[in-house]
C-alpha cells in the first residue's frame, strides 16, 4: 500500500485491524471535518484520501484563488495611490512571486491540517478508494470497514464537453499559470468566472465574460447582480450575458470563440468556469445500491443515503458548493453517528460570499424567492446604500445592503455588495438563522466608522427609523 505523504510515520493495520467505527472517502472539507469530529467523539476513523487531505478548497479552490485575489488588491492600490495621497507605481506582475505566495498560504494551512489529524489519531489512507459493499472501502487491494461510512468524494470542474488543453482550462490550470494573458474569454458568469474576471482585470488582461443566463451572478439577488454588472463596467471588465458559445476552436496564435447569435471573440486564452460537476464516477456507489442521480447522491435531511449506514456530505450532495457547507456537513454526520441528534443544516441559511472586486456576500433568500414564498403583499425590503457610510467612502467603495423580511416578520434575506463586505456575513447570517427582526438588530449599537454600521442602518431603515438615509 502507497504511504501518505504526511509530516510523520503513519502505519495502518492490516487484516481484522482494518475495522473502524466510521470509515471516510475523500480528504477534502467535508471529509476531513467529519473526521475531526467523529474522533472527538470517541470514535475510531479511517480518512481516506487519493490526493492531498485539504481536498479541492485548500489546494485547487476556495485558498489559492482568494490568494490571487489578494494579490490582484495590492496591484489595485498599488495604481490608484495617488488618489489616497501615496506616490506609488504600478511596475507590472510578476506571476513567479505571486504563485510563490499563494504556495506559500497553501504550505502553511496543509502542515497545520496534518498536525490536526495527526493528534486526532486518525488513520489516513492514501489511495483511490472504492466502495464495495455498504460497509467496506477498498483502497489498493485492501479493504477497510465501517460501522457507518461517509461519501465525501467532493466535486469536479464541468467543461460543457470542451476538449481542455493548450489555450483551453479550468480554474485549476488558472491556478498555476506563469505568466498573464493580454485576452481572455471566460465561459461563464458565475462564481468563478466573475473572481478570475476580477483576478486577471486587475492584472492587467483584457476580460471579456460570456454567461447564457440574463445576468452576471444570476443566483443572487437582483440588486447584487445589477450592482456588480455596474461596478464591472466601471472597471471595464467585458461581458455578454443572455446568450451562449457555439464553438470554441484552438489556432496557433490563439482562440476563436463563436456565439450562437453568431459573433466571435478573438482571445488568448479561454477559461471554462461554467459550475462544478459531482465526483462520483467510478466509486461503486451504484453497484452497491446507492442513489446516484445524474452523478449526485442525493440524501434525505439528515445526510443519510439510501443504504443504511452510508452518508454523503459536501459537494456530492445536491444544493449549495461550499467548503464550509461541506465542514457544516461533515460536523452533522459525525454527530449523528454518535446520537446527538445535530441540528439540520439548512441550505438557505448557509453564508455565501464571492470574493471579487466588489465582493458579493449574502445569506438567506432572495426578494423574488420571498415573494413566491410569501406573496408579493407580504415582502418588505430596504436598500442602504454605501454612500452614507463613512469607512465604505475612506476605501472607496459603492454597494448597498439589502434586506428582505416576511412582512411584519423576521429578516429573511440579507444581500451585500461592496469591498470587503464578505467580513460582514458573520452577523447577516445570525440575523437569518435566529430570525431576527429588523426593530431587534436597530437595537444594537454597530462601531463608528466600520462597514459592519451598514447592516445597522439597514436595519434601522426598514424598522422605519432611518438614521444616514432617507425614508
Amino acid at each position: 500500500m502507497k504511504k501518505h505523504t504526511l509530516l510523520w510515520e503513519e502505519t495502518v493495520a492490516d487484516g481484522a485491524g482494518n475495522t473502524f467505527d466510521i470509515v471516510i472517502l475523500g480528504g477534502g472539507s467535508g471529509g476531513y471535518a467529519c473526521a475531526l469530529r467523529a474522533v472527538q467523539l470517541g470514535k475510531s476513523v479511517a480518512l481516506i484520501e487519493k490526493s492531498k487531505l485539504g481536498g479541492t478548497c485548500l489546494h485547487w479552490g476556495c485558498i489559492p484563488t482568494k490568494a490571487l485575489l489578494h494579490s490582484a488588491e495590492v496591484a489595485d492600490l498599488a495604481r490608484e495611490g495617488e488618489a489616497f495621497g501615496i506616490k506609488s507605481t504600478f511596475d507590472g506582475i510578476d506571476m513567479a512571486q505571486v504563485n510563490k505566495y499563494k504556495d506559500g498560504v497553501i504550505d502553511r494551512l496543509y502542515k497545520g491540517l496534518q498536525g490536526l489529524i495527526k493528534s486526532g489519531g486518525i488513520t489516513v489512507v492514501e489511495g483511490e478508494g472504492k466502495l464495495v459493499s455498504k460497509d467496506t472501502v477498498e483502497v489498493n487491494g485492501q479493504r477497510y470497514t465501517g460501522t457507518n461510512v461517509v461519501l465525501a468524494t467532493g466535486s469536479v470542474s464541468r467543461t460543457l464537453g470542451l476538449e481542455i488543453g493548450g489555450r483551453v482550462i479550468t480554474s485549476t490550470e488558472a491556478l498555476t499559470m506563469t505568466e498573464v494573458p493580454e485576452k481572455v474569454v471566460i465561459i461563464g458568469g458565475s462564481v468563478i468566472g466573475v473572481e478570475f474576471a476580477s483576478v486577471w482585470k486587475s492584472f492587467g488582461a483584457d476580460v471579456t465574460i460570456i454567461e447564457g443566463l440574463p445576468t452576471l451572478v444570476p443566483l443572487e439577488d437582483p440588486a447584487l447582480s445589477k450592482g456588480l454588472e455596474r461596478a464591472f463596467r466601471k472597471r471595464k471588465i467585458n461581458f455578454k450575458t443572455g446568450v451562449k458559445f457555439d464553438s470554441v476552436k484552438q489556432t496557433d496564435n490563439g482562440v476563436t470563440v463563436t456565439l450562437e447569435n453568431g459573433d466571435t471573440i478573438e482571445t488568448d486564452l479561454v477559461l471554462v468556469a461554467v459550475g462544478r460537476g459531482p465526483n462520483s464516477a467510478g466509486m461503486g456507489y451504484e453497484e452497491v445500491g446507492v442513489t446516484v442521480d445524474r452523478g449526485w447522491v442525493p440524501t434525505n435531511e439528515r445526510l443519510a443515503t439510501n443504504v443504511e449506514g452510508v452518508f454523503a456530505v459536501g459537494d456530492l450532495v445536491p444544493g449549495l458548493q461550499l467548503a464550509h457547507r461541506g465542514f457544516a456537513h461533515g460536523i452533522f454526520v459525525a454527530e449523528e453517528i454518535a446520537g446527538l441528534n445535530p441540528q439540520v443544516v439548512v441550505d438557505s441559511g448557509i453564508p455565501r460570499v464571492t470574493y471579487c472586486e466588489p465582493e458579493i456576500a449574502s445569506v438567506g433568500i432572495t426578494e423574488p424567492q420571498a415573494r413566491e414564498k410569501y406573496g408579493d403583499d407580504n415582502v418588505e425590503t430596504v436598500e442602504y446604500n454605501l454612500g452614507g457610510n463613512g469607512k465604505s467612502q475612506i476605501l472607496g467603495t459603492a454597494g448597498t445592503v439589502k434586506l428582505v423580511r416576511e412582512k411584519d416578520g423576521p429578516i429573511v434575506g440579507v444581500h451585500m455588495l461592496g469591498s470587503r463586505f464578505g467580513e460582514q456575513v458573520g452577523e447577516a447570517s445570525l440575523m437569518v438563522n435566529w430570525e431576527a427582526y429588523p426593530e431587534d438588530v436597530a437595537q444594537f449599537i454597530h462601531a463608528h466608522p466600520t462597514q459592519n454600521e451598514a447592516l445597522g442602518e439597514a436595519a434601522l431603515a426598514l424598522a422605519g427609523k432611518p438614521l444616514h438615509s432617507h425614508a
